[in-house]
């Protein structure tokens, strides 16, 4: 790993935990949803950082239409989507802090703790792992994915149809 690539690397890795910090520090739901893209965007660019290009654009790609969906159905159904009101969002404060630093805490000492195996002296180019991602995402895993999309699809046009009010039909 080249010295720039490690300077990505950690600008977007702080970024993405600063704009994670912001998702629960906000009192705006839309405010939370764009900081959420924003943490998904820089885990994205970490990905790009480690020339992992098909998995960074798929990352951006796929978070950028989910949190535009999720911030839509936030604005349609939240009762102040704007956080305009003195609302807290922020519940059981230290409990979830506690947690936060306890799995922070337990995660880095697996990470540093664990024989890790020596690392693969001859990985396959960028060009050969993308090709190799590619051909696994449309051959055993694409009946995942399409169910999976279909689903997604479904749920949202169901709940866009309990929501609408339909006039009251005459006796």
């Amino acid at each position: 790993m080249t010295p720039l690539q490690l300077l990505f690397l950690g600008v977007f890795g702080l970024a993405a935990v600063w704009f994670g910090w912001r998702v629960f520090r906000t009192k705006s739901m839309v405010r939370s949803a764009l900081s959420l893209l924003a943490a998904m965007v820089a885990l994205g660019g970490m990905f790009l950082a480690l020339d992992a290009e098909f998995l960074g654009v798929l990352q951006i790609m796929m978070m950028a239409g989910e949190m535009s969906i999720m911030a839509f159905f936030m604005m349609m159904y939240m009762m102040d989507p704007g956080g305009m009101s003195s609302m807290n969002m922020t519940h059981q404060q230290r409990p979830a802090a506690a947690v936060g630093i306890g799995a922070g805490v337990l995660v880095l000492a697996l990470a540093l703790l664990t024989p890790w195996p020596p690392a693969q002296a001859l990985a396959p180019s960028a060009t050969q792992q993308n090709h190799d991602l590619g051909i696994e995402l449309m051959t055993r895993s694409m009946m995942i994915f399409e169910t999976a999309g279909t689903s997604i699809l479904v749920a949202m046009i169901a709940a866009v149809a309990t929501a609408l009010a339909y006039p009251q039909q005459p006796d």
